[in-house]
């Protein structure tokens, strides 16, 4: 069966077929949500409230081809109350083991709190883009933005990462792509 008819299946109740649709696209979104929220039990919470919400919101999808883009836009929505939950509960950067001398580590992890400092929408274009390995098309689509907008997003993005990591010092050797 095709994704369309799946989810047409899955529309008229038959809950196999909406099993199947969330099994095809379990990997995406464990990776997503993982990207998203730096924590496996959180990236499972968050795919659990996705599948729950899109299993309540099912019917309300009018283009069946776009199961897929519009699953993902949830767990997006998803990871963001999560990170706003978490926000609440516990200082912006929590590091939970010693800093390591290694400077591929320690680059990493600058990256980490340099992409949590950007504003959302430039952070989900950095994680979709190269976490994600998503083209700038496919983002747009996501997104529901011009894939004009999100290249100048995705570039602002970059200026604003490299601005935070040459503050630091150490890493001013990273480049634009």
């Amino acid at each position: 069966m095709s994704t369309e008819e799946l989810v047409m299946a899955a529309q008229c109740g038959d809950h196999e077929a909406f099993h199947q649709l969330v099994s095809i696209n379990k990997k995406k979104l464990y990776s997503i949500a993982v990207a998203y929220l730096k924590d496996e039990n959180d990236a499972l919470e968050a795919i659990q409230e996705t599948t729950c919400r899109a299993y309540t919101k099912l019917a309300k999808l009018k283009e069946p081809i776009y199961f897929q883009t519009w699953l993902i836009r949830i767990l997006i929505r998803c990871c963001i109350d999560e990170q706003k939950r978490k926000r609440k509960m516990m200082p912006l950067f929590h590091v939970t083991e010693p800093l390591a001398a290694d400077l591929e580590l320690d680059f990493k992890m600058s990256m980490e709190m340099a992409i949590n400092l950007l504003a959302p929408k430039l952070r989900h274009i950095i994680i979709l883009k190269y976490y994600e390995d998503m083209t700038l098309s496919e983002i747009a689509n996501l997104l529901e933005k011009p894939e004009g907008t999100v290249k100048t997003w995705l570039n602002k993005g970059l200026k604003e990462l490299r601005m935070y990591l040459s503050k630091e010092g150490e890493y001013e050797y990273v480049q634009p792509n």
